[in-house]
């Protein structure tokens, strides 16, 4: 499967995406959810050398909005 075909699991399966998918998820970029990391408005945790965006913290932010 090429990279550009491969879509986010649903948000209501997946525990935490990559910031692409959560980008992707959320309807923003990667550049925001970054700052919004920075920010403490998202929660990153790291899993080896994986960044992962909970999905809890990212459904907090979209129905916070």
């Amino acid at each position: 499967m090429r990279e550009q075909d491969r879509s986010p699991p649903p948000m209501e399966a997946a525990l935490a995406y990559s910031p692409k998918d959560a980008a992707l998820v959320a309807g923003l970029g990667r550049t925001t959810i970054y700052k919004m990391v920075k920010e403490g408005r998202l929660e990153l945790r790291k899993v080896g050398s994986r960044s992962l965006i909970t999905a809890a913290s990212l459904r907090q932010l979209v129905e916070a909005a």
